[in-house]
């Protein structure tokens, strides 16, 4: 008779490469036998769940959306294999997702921290003085999940052009504070001007990084600073130039941060600097579309092992997850042929389990 809350699987797991059998029982994996397991996956490849490393359940389009939506969303993310999502800023209180065994894992980073009128309206914790950021940090730091996103660039209207929203003292004391109560820190950076500041203060990620020059390369590789790119979102990068006729300084800036944005993600692969997956889904990108940003991770430099691990297994290990390891969560996504040799394959996942259930 068989198990009913056990299954068996058997294929190649990656990263290592090896033709095994993975059992999971109780939404864990074992690799000894499990009697009664019922098979659902036989023959092709077995990823460790997917990571979104920069998604944000709970906006769309028009801003701030209500739970129904925020599940639609977190539903796109799992069907295309994304089982695990670092929700970088959010609006709406999510946690009640993160209690629903049918949506990915969320890490939240609670609300984006920013400036007043520096940033999208209605999205972030606007602060009316940089002196308050340490404290905000502070309450962030409760609220999250272990991480806190600030605002490190936007359009300052009075000089026409991206400029960083916080000084260097105000960095440093902030990015203390968190860290203090166990959180890391992370930024929204477009332009050049922000990043010695954030890194010099010891920030843990920088998203986007377009303005990244050889100097705040070598410093991230050297720190160990993470890179999180979201070259899906940089395309829309001409979009956001042309309507804004008004700050030609700032459209042309965004056009040279765009052209410049392959060779630039280039060489902080090259440096060493740790590179992960993320879309940016929400507001004006599409959830779901995971595979496209794993794809331009490999057009930039990177083999597509390391583009598959920058969305799977390195990403887990960075934010604390398991793989597929004995005892470790069964989130699995299964393919039919090697995701190594055709990226794009994996937009059609065979078989998805999360916490040891199959995903209809």
């Amino acid at each position: 008779m068989s198990d009913e809350t056990a299954l068996h699987l058997r294929g190649v797991v990656l990263p290592e490469g090896e033709h095994r059998d993975v059992w999971i029982r109780d939404g864990v994996v074992s690799l000894e036998p499990v009697p009664g397991a019922s098979t659902v996956f036989d023959g092709g490849y077995l990823l460790p769940g997917l990571v979104d490393a920069h998604c944000h359940v709970g906006i769309g389009p028009k801003g701030p959306v209500d739970l129904d939506e925020a599940v639609t969303q977190a539903e796109t993310d799992r069907d295309a294999g994304t089982l695990l999502i670092r929700d970088c800023g959010a609006p709406v209180d999510t946690r009640s997702l993160q209690e629903r065994p049918d949506l990915p894992r969320i890490i939240r980073a609670g609300r984006h921290l920013a400036r007043s009128k520096r940033y999208i309206p209605h999205l972030a914790d606007e602060l009316e003085d940089q002196s308050y950021l340490p404290a905000a940090v502070a309450e962030q730091a409760e609220y999250g999940d272990g991480w806190i996103k600030l605002v490190g660039d936007w359009i300052d209207r009075s000089v026409g052009d991206l400029a960083p929203l916080w000084s260097d003292e105000v960095l440093a004391e902030a990015v203390a504070v968190a860290h203090e109560r166990g959180a890391r820190v992370t930024a929204h950076v477009f332009a050049e001007d922000a990043l010695p500041g954030l890194l010099a203060a010891g920030i843990d990620c920088i998203e986007h990084g377009t303005g990244l020059t050889d100097e705040t390369i070598e410093q991230m590789a050297r720190q160990g600073t993470v890179l999180v790119p979201t070259l899906v979102n940089v395309e829309n990068f001409p979009s956001f130039a042309a309507s804004a006729s008004k700050y030609p300084n700032y459209a042309a800036h965004m056009e040279h941060l765009y052209r410049e944005s392959d060779r630039t993600v280039a060489k902080a692969v090259e440096a060493g600097v740790p590179v992960y997956a993320g879309t940016d889904a929400g507001g004006g990108i599409e959830h779901g579309q995971l595979v496209d940003e794993i794809m331009a991770l490999n057009r930039v430099g990177m083999s597509a092992e390391q583009a598959l691990g920058a969305a799977s297994w390195s990403a887990r290990e960075w934010l604390g997850w398991s793989g597929l390891r004995h005892g470790g969560m069964a989130d699995v996504v299964c393919y039919d042929s090697d995701p190594r040799k055709d990226l794009a394959s994996m937009r059609h996942p065979r078989r998805i389990l999360l916490r040891g259930r199959v995903v209809a």
